[in-house]
Order: C-alpha cells, then sequence, then structure tokens
C-alpha cells in the first residue's frame, strides 16, 4: 500500500507526548466512543489525544447523542497540543452524507486515510502512540483498499514483517500465531519459526506490562493435543520443535497442552499468557472473560499501536449505546506502552 501524497516524512524531530487516536469507520461507533473518551480527561494521562477523523461527523453525532464536543479542530498538524483536538485529513471523507450503520466505500477509504495520516505521524515520531478504532472490513473492500483488516495495513504502512496480534486484559492474555484466515488454511501456516517468533513477541510486551518474566502456555492444534498423534501429527512435527527453539530463547513456556482444559480458572493462575494457534481458539475466550476491558495491541511493529477489542457494531451506530470502556482500555494501555517509546525503546519488539 502506498501512503496518500500528502504524507511525505517529514524531518525527525523529539517524539511528542499526542496519542493518536482514529476515529474508525465513520458509519460505526467509532465516532461516538472518541467522543466519550474526550469527556473522561482523568484518562489522558501524561499525554493528549488528538483524534484524527472528520469534524463535521463528530458534531453531527454528538448532537445527535447529546453529548457535547468541544474540542478544536487543527487546520494543520502542529508539534504541540495544548488539549484533545480534532484533526481531519484533507479529502477524506468529501461525501458527508453518510447513512450510520451501513457499509459504504466512502466511509471505507476515510477510515484508511484516517490510519494512514496517524502512522505517518508515529514513525515521524510526532506522536507517542496509535490507538484506533473499529473499521468495517467490507467497508474497505467496497472502497478497493485489499487488507482483511488494521493489523495487516498497519504491518504493510510500517514495513513489518514479524508482527502478531496480542489480545490483552488483567484477566487473560493470548497471542494468536494466526489471525484473519480460513481455518482449513491454518495448518499448512504453523511452522515452528514462526510459532517461536510469536511466542518471543509475547514474551517482551507482556513480561513488560506486567514487570515480570512472563510465563507462557502454548495451546495445541487438535483435539486433546493431538493424543500422542492419533488425532492429527501437528503437535510432534511443528508444536513440540517450537517448544524446544522458544525454551532455547530463555522463554518459560508449558505445552503443548489442550485448550479445553488450559483456560480453567486454576490454569490461569498459573500463565500470563496463551500462545493460540489461530483466531477463534484465543479470541474465544478471551472476549469470554474480557469483552469489556479487553485490548487488542499489534506486536512487532516499531510503533505502539492498540484497539478496542470489538468491532464497528454498526446495529447501534450513533445512538449512544455503545459501551466505550474497552475503547478507555485501549487509550490508557497506549498511555503505559508509550513511556518507553518516548524514550527510544519500544516494548513490543
Amino acid at each position: 500500500m502506498r501512503l496518500h501524497p500528502a504524507m511525505e516524512p517529514l524531518q525527525p524531530h523529539r517524539p511528542r507526548s499526542i496519542i493518536a487516536v482514529t476515529m474508525g469507520d465513520p458509519a460505526g461507533i467509532g465516532p461516538e466512543i472518541c467522543l466519550r473518551l474526550l469527556q473522561k480527561p482523568e484518562l489522558f494521562g501524561e499525554c493528549v489525544p488528538l483524534i484524527v477523523g472528520d469534524y463535521e461527523i463528530l458534531s453531527r453525532v454528538a448532537e445527535k447523542i447529546g453529548v457535547p464536543f468541544k474540542a478544536p479542530k487543527l487546520e494543520a498538524l502542529t508539534r504541540v497540543l495544548d488539549g484533545p483536538s480534532i484533526y481531519e485529513p484533507a479529502g477524506s471523507l468529501p461525501e458527508k452524507n453518510i447513512q450510520p450503520g451501513v457499509n459504504q466505500a466512502a466511509c471505507g477509504r476515510a477510515g484508511a486515510r484516517y490510519i494512514e495520516e496517524a502512522v505517518r505521524g508515529c514513525l515521524d515520531e510526532r506522536f507517542a502512540a496509535l490507538v484506533t478504532a473499529p473499521i468495517s472490513k467490507k467497508a474497505l473492500e467496497l472502497a478497493g483498499i485489499n487488507y482483511p483488516g488494521h493489523t495487516e495495513m498497519l504491518a504493510d504502512l510500517t514495513g513489518s514483517t514479524n508482527y502478531a496480534m496480542l489480545m490483552y486484559s488483567d484477566e487473560i492474555a493470548c497471542a494468536l500465531v494466526t489471525w484473519h484466515q480460513s481455518l482449513r488454511s491454518v495448518p499448512d501456516s504453523l511452522t515452528p519459526d514462526r510459532i517461536a517468533d510469536v511466542a518471543n513477541l509475547a514474551s517482551n510486551t507482556v513480561g513488560t506490562l506486567r514487570d515480570k518474566d512472563a510465563r507462557l502456555c502454548l495451546l495445541g492444534l487438535n483435539p486433546h493435543a493431538g493424543e500422542e498423534g492419533l488425532f492429527g501429527d501437528e503437535e510432534q512435527r511443528i508444536l513440540i520443535p517450537a517448544k524446544k527453539k522458544i525454551e532455547e530463547r530463555g522463554i518459560h513456556i508449558d505445552g503443548p497442552l489442550p485448550p479445553d482444559t488450559a483456560f480453567t480458572p486454576q490454569a490461569r493462575e498459573r500463565y500470563d499468557c496463551y500462545v493460540a494457534m489461530y483466531h477463534d481458539q484465543g479470541c474465544i475466550p478471551f472476549k469470554m472473560l474480557a469483552f469489556e476491558t479487553g485490548v487488542n495491541i499489534t506486536m512487532g511493529l516499531p510503533i505502539v499501536r492498540t484497539s478496542p477489542d470489538h468491532g464497528t457494531a454498526f446495529n447501534i451506530a450513533w445512538q449512544g449505546k455503545a459501551h466505550p470502556e474497552s475503547f478507555f482500555a485501549a487509550y490508557e494501555l497506549a498511555v503505559r506502552l508509550s513511556k518507553p517509546y518516548r524514550t527510544g525503546r519500544t516494548a513490543l519488539v
């Protein structure tokens, strides 16, 4: 993906304590949860949020749901903010008459444009971290933007090759070896090196967040973790060699364990993070336990990026019904992770 022509590299400078917050799909709940964030100054910490989105849409949603909206609109990006502000990338949403709760090509283009602008600012060290409100994969497709989601787009924009999703909360953490692909394709995507790389990213990130050496659990792919080859040989061919590679890196990991018993309360007390082989294997237990407070972290990027663990919720868009807790948690976690980033280190690689 090529960056928008307006996104020419800026001159390097000292990182600022600004958290870029993309508005997400204008037709979803992104505008509402951004507005809710602006009403919670106690969450801002040492940083200040800059909403990268559409000022008119935010105004319309604020009026519709009865939320005060006083943040100023910036005419151009600056290096210092006096308080929460809105930045609207030029030409990002020329069609203002959008319909909430519906997939639209214009919204897909706008959502992608917000991401491009925010990533540029992070790479140029204007912004200390990035928080992304939900986008619609279907709207991206309608706009001709061929990414299955944020993660892949961010990796492309930052030139990252070794990256992974981490679903994180104080209750449970799950790192995903594969995510947005068919279940049929998962076994062929698994290699010992890939699993070891994800485990290494998870160990570094969760260890930083919890200030300890993280104890990991490697989940099996097959029922009963293959039952010594009776139900599949991936554990013996791929996962056990992966475990050896992980241990050679000095990381403590158990497994491969049967996923149906790995998430019991007793097991969760033992482990700081699970390494899941595919999307639903990790996301189902995670969202059962932490849907309101869970955060999606993209590990392996040269920037800090977090997001809520939910989607656009088109069915309740612009109705004042969205629960912003996961978005708040994503912002607070971005502030925490941005501290080492602002001093020249990143906890995510």
